[in-house]
């Protein structure tokens, strides 16, 4: 790797180690192996590099997720009725949450920042419209090719806002957290006007 590469790569580890606002240019230069001045010939600042390791980091993340989700009753079973896909998928996405404790703790912390800075409010703005094809082509077994963007837009935000809401109760109530067949429960309810059974 050269040092553009070697850098993106210490500040994505900085930014699970250090998290995204106390890492400072030293930090990514101790975790690289780069020198400082090449943070700003390649990106311009070390929060030009901080946004880019976010985004990397996090499209890494989302694309590792879930390959080919499954149920107890087997995948056909996932293929055949959505609300059991969307529970696999769900399962897949929470097994990640609960393993995944820093990178979804830097999640959370971005989304306290955003607010107040313009540069990486616009540097995510571009990313999530591509986040939200991704989720609905997962969610529906399709390629990303076939998601219409309106579906992207409206189902997209739906699955969007799902997966911001479970990483911070993560971090609130690890040992409180739905299952897949939870939200798959609460989504019947919701649609269906289906009681939950006591138990």
């Amino acid at each position: 790797m050269g040092h553009r590469e070697d850098l993106l790569e210490g500040a994505k580890r900085c930014l699970l180690e250090k998290g995204y606002a106390r890492t400072t240019a030293r930090d990514i230069v101790a975790a690289s192996g780069a020198n400082l001045a090449s943070i700003g010939y390649h990106y311009g600042s070390k929060d030009a590099l901080m946004r880019q390791a976010f985004i990397a980091s996090s499209e890494e993340w989302g694309a590792s997720v879930v390959q080919a989700p499954a149920t107890d009753d087997g995948a056909e079973k996932a293929d055949a009725d959505p609300l059991e896909r969307f529970a696999a998928v769900w399962d897949a996405f929470l097994q990640r949450i609960g393993a995944e404790r820093e990178f979804i703790a830097a999640q959370v912390e971005v989304l306290g920042l955003l607010p107040r800075d313009a540069a990486l409010r616009e540097a995510i703005g571009e990313v999530l419209p591509e986040g939200s094809e991704g989720l609905v082509a997962v969610f529906e077994g399709v390629p990303d090719t076939e998601v219409d963007p309106e579906a992207a837009r409206i189902v997209g935000s739906f699955y969007q806002a799902l997966l911001t809401g479970l990483m911070v109760q993560s971090l609130l109530t690890p040992d409180a957290m739905p299952s897949g067949q939870d939200l798959a429960a609460a989504l019947r309810r919701v649609t269906a006007g289906e009681v939950l059974q006591r138990k």
